[in-house]
């Protein structure tokens, strides 16, 4: 069940400094960069609309001084009939991006909540949205079964990765050209379903030319998360099944050549004088 309260924690002692009540349940939240504001997506809920609250909480103030009310709020009306389902800020907070149940993406101004861009990445619900290490790409996974790779300069689709049940989670490796998705039959399903024709497993894409290549089972239920170690050694998986599975990559797939010839580049040494 989700809560309807933003809580704002101590990392190295675990204390709640700080409680945001919303007006409906909270679908996910996102710091922007230099940690002095926080966006947050809520759900509808009775008379009140699903809206993108942002709230400044100054590292170098007090928190008691924090103010429970947003800076910002960006209302959807009800009548537009979509929800929010991931937040993310842009590199220098230049925008927010936001992921809805009907397919699109949409981009808006965190100071002063302009629509600036939205375009309509899947047929369906875009369940997560995963960025490479210098955030200028990112893939979003949908339950269309496909997961999409973008350009986060001017939003051009890349590449599409195909499966054949919905895909909950996607990441890009940041030491290979490889895409790791994970998802699998419906929940609602997974009873009368075996792991195997569940597709509960990991699937490896290479990122350039689609293909599958691979994929780790260990799960009996959809994956819902996937977080790859910034080393590239290994990644984690989260399902319905209730498990967090930790893999290490063994020397073969670490050996693995990339299959993208990497151009040469010449030493002056080698280069004639002209």
């Amino acid at each position: 069940m989700r809560s309807s309260t933003v809580k704002l924690w101590k990392t190295n002692t675990g204390e709640i400094i700080r409680d945001f009540p919303h007006r409906g349940p909270v679908r996910g939240v996102a710091w922007a960069d230099g940690s002095a504001m926080f966006a947050s997506i809520s759900d509808p809920f009775v008379e009140y609309e699903a809206r993108i609250s942002i709230y400044d909480v100054p590292e170098d103030e007090d928190p008691d001084s924090y103010s429970d009310e947003p800076r910002l709020e960006i209302p959807f009306p009800k009548e537009m009939g979509v929800k929010a389902t991931n937040v993310v800020f842009l590199n220098c907070n230049e925008a927010l991006l936001v992921t809805f149940d009907d397919g699109s993406i949409r981009l808006y101004d965190p100071t002063d909540g302009t629509e600036l861009e939205e375009i309509q990445a899947h047929e369906k619900k875009i369940n997560a949205i995963s960025f490479n290490r210098q955030k200028t790409m990112f893939i979003t996974s949908s339950m269309d079964t496909t997961a999409k790779l973008y350009d986060v300069v001017d939003l051009e689709h890349i590449k599409t990765y195909k499966t054949s049940n919905p895909v909950n989670a996607a990441v890009i490796s940041p030491t290979k050209d490889h895409i790791l998705l994970g998802g699998g039959q419906d929940a609602m399903s997974v009873t009368t379903t075996s792991g195997k024709q569940g597709k509960f497993e990991t699937r490896f894409f290479e990122l350039v030319y689609e293909n599958e290549f691979g994929s780790v089972k260990g799960h009996f239920g959809p994956i819902n998360a996937l977080a790859i170690n910034p080393d590239g050694g290994s990644y984690a998986s989260g399902a319905e099944d209730g498990y967090i599975r930790l893999h290490f990559f063994d020397k073969s797939y670490l050996d693995m050549k990339d299959p993208v010839p990497e151009l040469e580049v010449e030493d002056d040494d080698d280069v004639p004088n002209q």
